[in-house]
C-alpha cells in the first residue's frame, strides 16, 4: 500500500483551537516500542470508548449559535476519526499508544477534535466518534519506522474495530460519510482501502473528508476526488499553508497530494477570496467567525492569507495544518449536509 502521506510532519493543531494556551514542545519517546506494553484493547459495545454517539450526550452535538444539528432526523452517518491529542510526555507505561482508561486525555478528545472537528458534520449526519489507542505524536518524529508503524498499527486497528462494530450494530445500510483529519486521516485512508473501494459499501459512501495529510489520488485506487461541491462517491483532501510559503518538505508527498479548495469545492487554482468564505469556529467556539479567509490551490497545497481573530497574534507559524478544518468550519457544515441532500436525490 502506498502511504505517502505518512511521511509527512505535522504539527499540533492546538495552536488555532486554544489560541491563549502555550503549547509545550512535542515530546520524543526515548525508548522503543517493543520495550513498552501496549494498554488494553476497547470494546465497542461499550458506549465509554466512542467520544460520539448519536444516543449519547457529548460534544458532537454541539452547535455554534445561530445554528442547529439534524442529528435526530439524520438519514445519513459520519463516522469521524480524531487527530493526534497524545504529545506530551507519557505518564503511564503504555507509552507509544494512547491508554483509553486515560480520562483526561479522553476529556482532551472530547473537548478539542470532537467538539472543534466532527461537530462540523453534526447538520449531515448522526455522528460516531470512537476512541482508538491513537499513537503517540513521536511515531512522527522516530528514527525507527518500524516503530512508527507498530504504532500506528496498533491504532488503526482500534479504528476497523469501531468501524466494522459501527456497521454491523448502528449503520444498517444508511448512507454515510468518512471524515477524519491528520493522524485520523492515515486511518481513514487505510479504511477506505480496506473496507471500501471495490467492495459493495462503496455504494454507501457519500464523499470522505480526509484532510490534514498528503493523499495522492493514486492512494485510493477506485474513488475520485471530489469535482464540485455536490459531487458524491469521492475524496476531499487539503493541507494549509499561510500564502506564499512552500514547505521545504513538499517533494516529499504534498507535490503528489490531491487538493480541495475548502470555499468553491473545486480543484483548479482559482483565487477565492474571504467574501466568499462561510466563516470559521475557533474559541469561544459559540461565536462563528464569517469571512476571516480566503483561499487558493497551489499545487498539491492550499494557500490562505493569514486570517485575523482574537489572539492571531499569536499564530507565527506558517503551517497552518491546525485549523484546516477549524478555519473552514461552517463551509464544511454546509457542504456536507449539501452532498448528502445530492447522494439521497440521486437514488
Amino acid at each position: 500500500m502506498k502511504m505517502y502521506f505518512v511521511k509527512l510532519l505535522m504539527v499540533n493543531f492546538f495552536a488555532v483551537l486554544l489560541p491563549n494556551t502555550v503549547i509545550s514542545q512535542h515530546y520524543l519517546i526515548p525508548t522503543r516500542f517493543s520495550q513498552s506494553p501496549t494498554p488494553p484493547r476497547p470494546c465497542y459495545s461499550n458506549p465509554d470508548n466512542w467520544s460520539a454517539l448519536p444516543s449519547k450526550d457529548d460534544p458532537a452535538d454541539l452547535c455554534p449559535h445561530g445554528y442547529y444539528h439534524d442529528q435526530d432526523g439524520a438519514e445519513a452517518d459520519v463516522f469521524f476519526i480524531h487527530p493526534t491529542t497524545y504529545t506530551e510526555k507519557p505518564k503511564t507505561q503504555y507509552a507509544w499508544n494512547h491508554d483509553l482508561r486515560d480520562a483526561k486525555l479522553n476529556n482532551v478528545v472530547d473537548n478539542s477534535a470532537t467538539q472543534f472537528q466532527a461537530s462540523a458534520f453534526n447538520l449531515a449526519g448522526k455522528v460516531y466518534v470512537p476512541r482508538y489507542r491513537q499513537a503517540h505524536y513521536s511515531v512522527f518524529l522516530t528514527q525507527y519506522p518500524e516503530d512508527k508503524k507498530a504504532a500506528l498499527d496498533t491504532a488503526y486497528g482500534d479504528v476497523a474495530r469501531a468501524f466494522q462494530y459501527f456497521l454491523d450494530n448502528q449503520n444498517q445500510g444508511r448512507p454515510f460519510i468518512i471524515a477524519s483529519h491528520s493522524q485520523g486521516t492515515i486511518h481513514a485512508a487505510r479504511l477506505l482501502q480496506d473496507y471500501v473501494l471495490n467492495k459493495p459499501l462503496q455504494s454507501q459512501l457519500v464523499a470522505a473528508y480526509i484532510p490534514g495529510m498528503a493523499v495522492p489520488q493514486d492512494s485510493l485506487p477506485g474513488l475520485p476526488p471530489c469535482a464540485h461541491d455536490s459531487s458524491t462517491g469521492c475524496f476531499l483532501s487539503w493541507s494549509s499553508y499561510e500564502k506564499g510559503y512552500t514547505p521545504p518538505y513538499y517533494e516529499l508527498a504534498l507535490a503528489r497530494a490531491v487538493c480541495v479548495n475548502p470555499i468553491s469545492w473545486e480543484r483548479n487554482e482559482s483565487y477565492i477570496p474571504k467574501s466568499l468564505q462561510k466563516g470559521a469556529v475557533l474559541r469561544p467556539f459559540h461565536l462563528p467567525l464569517p469571512q476571516i479567509c480566503d483561499a487558493q490551490v497551489h499545487g498539491g497545497i492550499l494557500w490562505v492569507t493569514k486570517p485575523r481573530f482574537r489572539g492571531s497574534w499569536l499564530w507565527t507559524d506558517k503551517n497552518y495544518h491546525m485549523g484546516d478544518i477549524n478555519l473552514f468550519y461552517l463551509d464544511i457544515r454546509e457542504n456536507a449536509a449539501l452532498r448528502v441532500r445530492s447522494f439521497l436525490q440521486q437514488k
